[in-house]
């Protein structure tokens, strides 16, 4: 009997041991399904850089010189659609051509990480910008000629090629270094692991480069608007009292110019859960330039803003006259640079800007006083008084620039 019994309890905890193994094995498969991007978006894209290479094996076997198109990144071929309230790139393009002396290193570097993403794409695998680099670095034969100097040049040309294919970066599965934070009052699902924000301690949740529905989906958000602050400094303050609790909000921050992921998430947030996003960003014209490219787009990657602008963004402050409205101490004054001075002028010329009277007082102003300030300098009032009295009284006034 009792060794009967011992079968018996060898093959249940056999079977447990089974169980708990096709469940682990179906877990992982789900999760490798939905790794990077959607099936269906990477035939798509797959089938772009096919054509993309066709259009160049097809010049050179008809004996014409290979060459492709590159949609010009340039503010001259940029527009401003006032009617969407964001920017689009224009219809210009540059011919890169093999025979080319000037241009046959950069037609060489574009059709290099062309194969590389389609490498990736099959492989179902993602790799990092700094990846991206060393996966197509190599001496080239008989010579001493590197492919690529450094990462920067790799980082420009993958930007062409993304213009060029009609993709975005991550549809090629390649992601930046992950730079920015959340926490708040919703619960998200990022590669099949269920994320509760509201539970995310001193830390936050570290919001990846690539935010797309098929990695990261919306579950339960009881969260009212989001406030996005420039700063990991000012995020951990605001996180530290507490303020997503007690105004039902979300927090991000995006180091300073948030990455593509950052924009990519508070654009959903924004656009599918109806969101308000209210931007707490430095006084200085950098601050500023922070806040356009969140709301209307940015100039160099303007072939992205359907996915990332966000109009109806508002800028919350701080702001010019929060000087002598807070009475803040003259330490906390940074004396304006010619640099600053002039980036000052270009933005108030930025059409978005021009015609709004708000901004163009803003602005005025922030060059009238010859200083700017950092949100920060409202620490010399209260440890808290960013977070208790500042946002608050801005929120319930409705007091922004929009």
């Amino acid at each position: 009997m009792a060794k009967k019994t011992k079968k018996k309890v060898a093959k249940k905890t056999a079977s447990k041991k089974t169980s708990t193994t096709k469940k682990s094995t179906r877990k992982k498969a789900t999760r490798k399904s939905r790794a990077a991007v959607s099936k269906e978006r990477d035939k798509v894209t797959n089938r772009a850089i096919e054509l993309f290479a066709d259009n160049v094996a097809r010049d050179g076997l008809k004996g014409r010189e290979p060459n492709v198109e590159i949609p010009l990144r340039t503010v001259s071929n940029m527009k401003w659609n006032k009617r969407k309230r964001i920017l689009e790139m224009g219809d210009s393009t540059q011919t890169r051509s093999l025979f080319n002396v000037g241009q046959a290193r950069k037609f060489m570097q574009t059709l290099l990480l062309a194969k590389g993403s389609r490498e990736l794409i099959k492989a179902e695998k993602t790799l990092s910008l700094r990846g991206m680099y060393y996966m197509s670095l190599h001496t080239i034969e008989g010579t001493k000629e590197k492919t690529f100097n450094d990462q920067s040049e790799s980082d420009t040309v993958l930007e062409d090629l993304e213009v060029s294919l009609g993709g975005l970066r991550e549809e090629l599965h390649v992601f930046a270094k992950k730079r920015g934070t959340m926490v708040g009052n919703i619960t998200i699902e990022d590669n099949g692991d269920e994320i509760d924000c509201r539970r995310m301690g001193t830390g936050g949740y570290a919001i990846p480069s690539i935010c797309e529905p098929s990695v990261i989906q919306f579950k339960k958000c009881d969260a009212k608007f989001v406030l996005h602050v420039e700063k990991d400094t000012v995020w951990s303050r605001f996180n530290e009292d507490r303020f997503w609790e007690t105004h039902n909000c979300i927090l991000t921050e995006g180091s300073g110019q948030p990455p593509r992921g950052v924009r990519r998430l508070l654009h959903r947030l924004n656009k599918e859960l109806g969101l308000p996003i209210y931007c707490l960003l430095d006084c200085d014209p950098w601050g500023h330039y922070i806040y356009s490219v969140i709301k209307q787009g940015s100039i160099n990657l303007a072939f992205e803003s359907q996915r990332m602008a966000i109009p109806d963004a508002k800028f919350i402050g701080i702001r010019a006259d929060d000087y002598d409205r807070c009475d803040l101490s003259p330490d906390v004054r940074i004396a304006l640079n010619d640099r600053d001075i002039t980036r000052a002028q270009q933005i108030a010329e930025y059409p978005w800007f021009k015609d709004k009277r708000p901004w163009q007082r803003e602005i005025k102003k922030l060059l009238g006083n010859g200083f700017k300030m950092e949100v920060e300098s409202l620490i010399t009032k209260d440890i808290s008084y960013v977070t208790e009295t500042y946002v608050p009284e801005r929120l319930k006034a409705k007091d922004f620039l929009d």
